[in-house]
């Protein structure tokens, strides 16, 4: 079963400490760094990621891209992000997906549940992606702890140029 995470983007900005500050400064800014953290849950998670924003905030046409594997969707004016989350739910949600809406929004929580997805709660994505933050340290600090140690004591003169050789350089 594959799992598919729809993000309501503006409402995780309106919740984590770090966006809530960024958006106060720049909306954009807000909006990239959570496209950064949530690149960094698909990649470590599996799962496919979709991140909506309503067009309130971003006037214009509806838009769609993809960034770091992360799907990124604009609605069109006159289209909320819970619509347009809405209706992706009901054309992903079927036996081979299981889908789940990251959002606080207790009114579309309810909706969403209704047509058969699973709710994250702002908070719940922040604690997953700190877990997942911590896990991806402690495999950094494992993987350095296993390199080889040298056994031969050579200069360090000596083991730049053995290290240039075994580069080709």
């Amino acid at each position: 079963m594959k799992n598919i995470v729809v993000v309501d983007g503006y409402n995780i900005i309106g919740d984590w400490e770090e966006l809530k500050r960024l958006k106060e400064k720049d909306i954009g800014q807000a909006r990239d760094r959570l496209i950064e953290l949530l690149a960094d849950y698909q990649a470590y998670s599996g799962a496919r990621v979709i991140v909506v924003f309503d067009a309130y905030y971003v006037k214009g046409i509806e838009s769609k891209w993809e960034s770091y594997k992360i799907e990124i969707i604009f609605t069109r004016e006159n289209e909320t992000a819970d619509e347009c989350i809405e209706k992706l739910v009901k054309e992903l949600k079927n036996v081979q997906n299981q889908v789940y809406v990251a959002t606080s929004d207790f009114a579309e929580q309810r909706t969403i549940f209704g047509r058969g997805a699973l709710r994250k709660s702002a908070r719940e994505l922040f604690i997953e992606l700190k877990d997942i933050e911590r896990e991806i340290e402690i495999r950094i600090d494992e993987h350095s702890k296993d390199r080889p140690h040298i056994k031969i004591p050579l200069k360090k003169e000596v083991r730049e140029k053995f290290e240039k050789w075994r580069r080709g350089n």
